[in-house]
């Protein structure tokens, strides 16, 4: 009897395996995946959305975090208070077209804002198009109307925005900032808000933080969502990016 019982036990592991491995790993849809040597990233069937899942889970000088767009993996974050550093851990595809998905680190603020962070990727062999973000929303769905800069894991930095709820985000200034080596400060980016103005801000080399181009106009009533976010680009896979030396202030002209 014995052999027959582990002959049974074999069988039922090996008809549930797959079925574990498959939840294990969730299934990707074609329009997910990013651009690479095989396939061409292309944007999400029209009128596609996930509900937004959100945490009462206060961090630092932010009052809540979501998982914005329901990605397939959900996200993390954790602030080291001896530091003063976000970790922030996302599987999201995207934050682009008319929808987004990434974990967000968020305040709700009125009137003028200046937002700063230091930016790193612990994990080098990231993709490329990962993205740290400072994101300025009118709310907390999947295609919210919204302003953003952004620091990808190539070095592209930009400043973008989604006009009205629902529609595709476009470029408004954009550079490339490069990957510090060993050693070299980190690039820091950062957004004023100034009534409807926005501005973007860097620091390449450690030097004090410029604004680039001109600024950006976009109306949001208030209260509005001020905070940090993250996205892998990679739907299944998580990455990391640590956020430090946070200014956030109630104020413009205090990006430093």
């Amino acid at each position: 009897m014995k052999p027959l019982r582990q002959a049974c036990w074999l069988t039922l592991f090996l008809c549930i395996a797959p079925l574990l491995l498959r939840a294990q790993t969730p299934e990707v849809p074609d329009w997910a995946l990013p651009g690479s040597a095989t396939h061409q990233q292309v944007p999400p069937p029209k009128g596609f959305h996930r509900p937004t899942v959100d945490f009462a889970l206060p961090l630092g000088v932010f009052e809540g975090q979501s998982d914005i767009g329901g990605p397939l993996l959900p996200g993390s974050a954790s602030y080291d208070a001896a530091t003063k550093r976000y970790t922030i851990h996302s599987a999201s595809y995207n934050i682009w077209y008319f929808r987004d998905e990434f974990r967000y680190v968020w305040k709700k603020m009125s009137g003028d804002v200046s937002l700063a962070v230091d930016v790193t990727f612990p994990n080098p062999a990231g993709y490329d198009d990962r993205k740290a973000v400072l994101v300025i929303r009118q709310d907390l769905d999947d295609n919210a109307k919204e302003i953003m800069t952004a620091l990808h894991g190539a070095g592209l930095i930009h400043l973008a925005l989604r006009p009205e709820k629902g529609v595709d985000i476009k470029e408004a200034q954009r550079l490339k900032g490069g990957v510090p080596k060993a050693g070299e400060a980190p690039i820091r980016i950062g957004i004023e808000k100034r009534g409807d103005a926005f501005a973007l801000y860097v620091s390449l080399k450690g030097e004090p933080m410029h604004q680039v181009g001109t600024t950006a106009a976009l109306h949001l009533d208030a209260p509005f969502y001020v905070g940090i976010g993250f996205c892998s680009h990679l739907p299944a896979t998580s990455d990391t990016t640590v956020l430090s030396n946070v200014v956030l202030e109630n104020t413009a002209g205090r990006v430093r």
